[in-house]
C-alpha cells in the first residue's frame, strides 16, 4: 500500500507584542487559511523557554498545516494574504522562528 501526503505541517515560535493585533490577524486570514485547506493543530502561548538555538524570544508556538506544499505557496503569495499580514502580522509580531517543517502520510 503506497502512503499518501496527509499534510505539510510547519512548527512556528514566534515574538508576539500586540496580542489584540495579533487576534486581528489570525481572525482576518482564517478564511484564506481555509480556502488553501490549511489550518492550526497547535497553539501555545509560552510562559518560559528553556533551550532554543535562536537568539530571537519565542512567547507563541504552534503548528500550521496545509494540504500539500503548493497550497502552502499559494496561500502565503496572495495578494490578499499578503496585506492582512502587512496590516495586522507586522505590526504586532518581533520575531518569527520555523522550528521544523515535514510531510506528514497516513
Amino acid at each position: 500500500m503506497e502512503k499518501q501526503l496527509l499534510s505539510l505541517e510547519t512548527i512556528i515560535g514566534i515574538q508576539v507584542k500586540d496580542d489584540e493585533l495579533y487576534a486581528k490577524y489570525r481572525a482576518e486570514m482564517k478564511y484564506l487559511l481555509d480556502k488553501y485547506e490549511g489550518g492550526f493543530r497547535y497553539d501555545f502561548k509560552i510562559q518560559e523557554t528553556l533551550r532554543s538555538e535562536t537568539e530571537n524570544s519565542i512567547n507563541r508556538l504552534f503548528l500550521i498545516y496545509f494540504k500539500n506544499k503548493e497550497n502552502k505557496l499559494s496561500f502565503f503569495a496572495d495578494p490578499e494574504y499578503k496585506n492582512i499580514r502587512e496590516k495586522y502580522f507586522v505590526p504586532s509580531v518581533e520575531s518569527t522562528t520555523q522550528i521544523a517543517e515535514y510531510e506528514r502520510y497516513n
